[in-house]
């Protein structure tokens, strides 16, 4: 019976690991698009050169 517990447990831990793996690459590639078009779209500075769209 214990084993079986333990298989079990450990499916569970993977299949939630993968889930938030799954998860956090999505929000990965959402932040490259945004920044990418943050990038490719920065709007001209008052001195007519190009501006820094981030804030570092």
């Amino acid at each position: 019976m214990v084993p079986l517990l333990i298989v079990l447990l450990l499916a569970l831990i993977l299949f939630g690991a993968g889930f938030a793996v799954k998860l956090l690459w999505w929000v990965a590639l959402i932040v490259l698009a945004v920044w990418l078009l943050g990038f490719l779209m920065r709007s001209t500075n008052a001195s007519g050169g190009r501006g820094r769209w981030y804030r570092w």
